[in-house]
């Protein structure tokens, strides 16, 4: 016995050997994994032997049990004893598994765990995630210190803050003005502009204004011909060029650009001897007294220029039946200042854009009118000079102290002959167009507008003024806009071409852009002719923005002897503000300085366009002080306009303007005087219910405010009239006084 049990205990352990090579040999089969059979696989494993048989003595390796050999000899043996004699170990790692995978059954029947290599996949996907986790939570608190530590972007500012007003306003200098001014002056000029326009679209670029871009045009336009219009005596024999100066044959003289350029554009061409005919101011009045004493039928009428446009006075005559006019300025309704008895001037009888396109834009495809002449009557300007040799009055008629309105005498008749010559030919003209995007109503536009068009030098030189000062304003908007400040709603600057002739650059535009313009331009700030005079500063705006240009005007004036209180005046804008007033019905302002008009007939004088030589602007204002005063001006409203909520639109200021308007009219019935007190209630009302709460940014909501907008942007628009006189604006309440 004692010999017996070691040989039973050796018997055992190659037992738990091979349950042990068995596992091993099923994970080989299962992976068919070719390095099993290294040698260094296998020595390793034989030193794994004795760990495995420690675990093999467990109570819970049942399992590691060799049921399926002992169900195989089960299924092969009759005899009922089993056989448990063990599987002979062989004398090397080797031999063994050998023995191992010659037991075709074995792995069939052999349930194992999962295999090691799931498990792997697993912890390696669990540390992948980990690891991407933990990256991430590291970029995220590397990211927040760094933006602690690091300068912050500049952030969008607060649009309606009167301190950014005042930090913009304090950067309009007149040093600037006047350098951006000396500047233009001294750029070529050529008759299209298309030069020019590339030089302020430079300047605004400089300035920092990104969206700046060039429009051009191509227009049928009125230019002076190869020589100067004369006005004959033909009893005399007397020649004269519409300066009064004599006819002459020297070459310089001829080709005198002040004397070419003194012209009517658009105007009939030809020849026409008739008597003259003293129309005065050519009101309504003035010709039912002239057609009561004679027959005006194809007779030349000497027209003073002043008290309505001079369209519509011209639309009288050719109605009357005149053939020609002569066109003068009264010494008398001029300002003691100026200086112009001598000069000729030139108009234009293009009521705006495009002759040979009348109502659309002048584009590539669009059809083209023969319009060559935009009247029936021969329409040539001349100085006073010369009318009052017309008249036969002596030289001393306007004595020292007081002034007598020139007149032809009622005794006499007198013939004259007029000569006029002029060519029409299509060139371009150019706009400069600069756009700041809004940050909050980016589809509502408010327009500054100037122009840079003038004729050799006619027209002075307000185009530069009007350049310079809409170009300091620009200067001083884009520091700020730099810093991160934007307006509210978007602000377009513009620079007109082809205004002399007819406000040709911003008729095409708009005509271009109508149903836009028509839908989103909030308001029109003008720039035409900043500084005409010295004496006084004199603010026009539509009736809504009356009130809003008061106090900007009370705001901003430095020099109150020069600024009248809250004297607004409601009469019609020049310039190229026209279209968006009479077609599209936009709310307008200007400010300007002017000098003391001698007397009510000095309206509408700003029609006449002098040399350049004649009106210097640094004669007017010297040190610019003036021209920043408008700039300051215009900047304000232009704020307040861009930025403000709710629009400052008055809509019982223009209750009022009809109210006033119709007052005093014998022509008005009393039905119209009823149907204006109810429009100003309903405005008084209109104002307490709707624009206080709305001004209130504790009751102010952004939908309702959108809205509010919608109907003040739209006030004006409801007064336009299809078809006015000529010369006169669209808004009844403007021209109610003319008829």
């Amino acid at each position: 016995m004692g010999e017996n049990e070691p040989s039973a205990a050796s018997a055992a352990q190659p037992d738990k050997k091979m349950a042990y090579h068995k596992v091993n040999a099923d994970q080989r089969a299962q992976g068919h994994s070719p390095y099993l059979d290294n040698d260094e696989l296998q020595a390793t494993a034989l030193d794994l032997e004795w760990d495995m048989e420690k675990e093999l003595e467990e109570p819970g390796f049942d399992h590691f049990r060799l049921d399926s050999a002992a169900q195989h000899h089960l299924g092969n043996s009759q005899s009922p004893d089993l056989d448990l004699e063990p599987i002979q170990a062989s004398s090397s790692p080797k031999g063994r598994f050998q023995r191992l995978q010659e037991d075709p059954d074995y792995i069939s029947h052999y349930t194992r765990q999962a295999p090691k290599s799931n498990r792997c996949s697993f912890l390696r996907i669990l540390k992948l995630f980990c690891t991407a986790l933990i990256l991430f939570i590291f970029g995220i608190v590397i990211g927040y210190y760094a933006r602690k530590k690091c300068p912050s972007p500049p952030t969008s500012q607060e649009p309606n803050n009167p301190q950014i007003y005042q930090e913009i306003l304090k950067e309009i200098k007149a040093e600037n003005i006047q350098r951006i001014y000396r500047d233009l002056l001294e750029l070529p000029r050529e008759d299209d502009d298309a030069d020019l326009a590339v030089e302020i679209l430079g300047q605004w670029r400089s300035q920092g204004l990104e969206d700046v871009r060039l429009v051009n045009y191509s227009v049928l336009l009125d230019l002076p011909g190869p020589a100067s219009n004369t006005v004959t005596l033909p009893n005399s024999g007397e020649c004269f060029y519409p300066s009064g100066q004599e006819c002459s044959t020297d070459p310089r003289t001829l080709h005198s650009q002040d004397l070419l350029y003194s012209y009517a554009a658009y105007s009939a061409k030809g020849t026409l001897e008739a008597e003259l005919v003293d129309v005065q101011y050519g009101t309504m009045e003035d010709l039912i007294r002239i057609q009561a004493i004679t027959n005006v039928t194809k007779k030349i009428a000497l027209l003073k220029l002043g008290q309505s446009p001079l369209l519509y006075k011209l639309s009288l005559l050719e109605d009357a039946g005149f053939g020609g006019v002569l066109v003068y300025t009264d010494p008398c309704d001029l300002p003691k200042t100026a200086d112009l008895a001598d000069k000729a001037f030139m108009v234009s009888l293009n009521t705006g854009g495009d002759p040979s396109t009348p109502g659309y834009a002048s584009i590539d495809g669009s059809y083209r009118q023969n319009r060559l002449n935009l009247t029936t009557l021969l329409v040539q300007p001349i100085s006073a000079l010369l009318a009052r040799k017309l008249v036969s009055l002596p030289e001393d008629t306007a004595q020292r102290d007081r002034c007598a309105p020139l007149q032809l005498p009622a005794a006499g008749k007198k013939t004259i002959s007029l000569n006029i010559q002029s060519v029409t030919t299509y060139k371009t003209i150019s706009n400069v167009i600069g756009y700041l995007k809004g940050a909050v109503f980016p589809d509502r536009y408010v327009i500054i507008g100037s122009h840079h068009s003038s004729l050799q030098g006619y027209g002075g030189q307000g185009w530069a003024s009007s350049t310079a000062v809409i170009t300091a304003l620009l200067q001083a908007l884009m520091p700020e806009v730099r810093r991160g400040w934007r307006p509210d709603r978007t602000l377009l600057f513009c620079s007109w071409g082809g205004t002399a002739l007819g406000n040709v650059g911003s008729y095409e535009w708009a005509e271009d852009l109508r149903s836009v313009l028509q839908r989103n331009v909030v308001a029109y700030i003008s720039l035409h002719n900043p500084v005409t005079g010295n004496s006084t500063l004199r603010p026009v705006a539509s009736p809504s923005l009356q009130q809003l240009a008061a106090e900007s005007q009370s705001f901003n004036c430095v020099q109150k002897t020069r600024c009248p209180g809250s004297n607004v005046s409601s009469v019609q804008i020049q310039g190229d503000s026209d279209y968006f007033i009479n077609h599209l019905g936009v709310p307008a302002t200007q400010f300007s300085y002017e000098d003391i008009k001698a007397s009510e007939n000095s309206s509408f004088l700003s029609e006449a366009l002098f040399p350049a030589h004649a009106t210097k602007t640094e004669e007017l204002d010297p040190s610019f002080s003036l021209h920043e005063t408008i700039a300051k001006l215009t900047g304000q409203v232009t704020l307040q306009i861009a930025t403000a909520p709710v629009l400052p639109f008055n809509a019982l200021d223009i209750a009022l303007e009809v109210q006033n308007s119709l007052k005093g009219d014998e022509a008005g019935v009393p039905q119209l005087l009823a149907v204006a007190s109810r429009l100003r209630d309903t405005a008084e009302l209109f104002q307490s219910d709707e624009m206080r709460p709305a001004n209130d940014p504790q009751e102010r909501a952004p939908v309702r405010v959108r809205m509010l907008n919608d109907v003040l942007q739209g006030l004006e628009k409801s007064f336009l009239l299809q078809q006015a006189p000529p010369g006169l604006y669209s808004l009844p309440m403007e021209h109610f006084c003319v008829f």
